[in-house]
């Protein structure tokens, strides 16, 4: 089992540099709620608007939402909350510095929702090489509807990876993968090289998460310039892309959607 360490807490910092991840709880009850009815709210937006980003995966449901990225522009609430307050203070105690959004998703695994293979994110992303990622909970996670997985002490360098840009079969094999299963409320944070991966959803219950990412705000504030990148690699054929693209190299799992 893990600690769950308090927004602010010297030791969280202290077991993030040792271990490449760490869980807090920045939310109170009342917070947690606001979460929930901000991702309601988000999920129910039309695919295509105003510049947030919907992504589709085929289940065994039907044509469902697996993810929403771009989102903190068109919901003041929250972005609020993940660019002020508790989450700043733990991402910039990370980072070691003062903290700025990277990027923003909405990560749904609704039931039935396929998982995520082993990878590292910093693999996917652009501009900067040290960032701090979280999953805050909207629902519970536990192993069957694919809660996190992490690698502890292999945040320090770049594994071998396969035609996809995820970590190479071999090296999956050898990893001791550690199940993060939380709360509502409790967020887990990683670093962009720490291995990590997530199974399906093999339940009648919807597990979603936030995951906001953070740089050091002295590399500058890439949020746009990551997003204009990210859409230009996937019009140009850069990206190595799953059958449903959703990232920058080819993590996701799911199923693509019939034209």
């Amino acid at each position: 089992m893990y600690a769950v360490f308090a927004a602010g807490d010297a030791a969280a910092t202290r077991h993030f540099a040792d271990h490449g991840w760490v869980v807090t709880a920045p939310f109170d009850d009342a917070q947690v709620a606001t979460i929930r009815r901000a991702v309601d709210e988000i999920a129910a937006w039309p695919d295509h608007g105003n510049g947030w980003l919907h992504y589709r995966e085929l289940t065994e449901h039907g044509p469902r939402l697996c993810r929403t990225e771009n989102f903190v522009p068109f919901h003041a609430e929250l972005g609020a909350l993940l660019t002020d307050g508790p989450m700043m203070t733990v991402a910039s105690a990370l980072l070691d510095e003062p903290a700025v959004l990277y990027k923003e998703k909405i990560n749904y695994k609704l039931a039935g929702g396929a998982g995520y293979a082993p990878h590292q994110d910093g693999l996917a992303y652009r501009f900067v090489d040290s960032l701090v990622s979280c999953q805050v909970a909207v629902d519970g996670a536990s192993l069957d509807n694919g809660c996190l997985e992490v690698v502890s002490g292999m945040h320090h360098e770049v594994l071998p990876t396969d035609a996809r840009e995820c970590i190479a079969p071999e090296v999956v094999a050898s990893l001791d993968w550690t199940p993060v299963e939380v709360e509502p409320g409790h967020a887990v944070w990683f670093h962009s090289l720490t291995p990590h991966r997530s199974g399906p959803n093999t339940t009648a219950r919807d597990r979603r998460a936030l995951y906001p990412t953070y740089n050091a705000r002295s590399a500058g504030d890439l949020r746009a310039a990551y997003y204009e990148r990210k859409q230009a690699e996937f019009a140009d054929g850069t990206a190595r892309a799953a059958d449903v693209p959703v990232s920058l190299i080819g993590d996701f799992q799911g199923r693509p959607v019939p034209r």
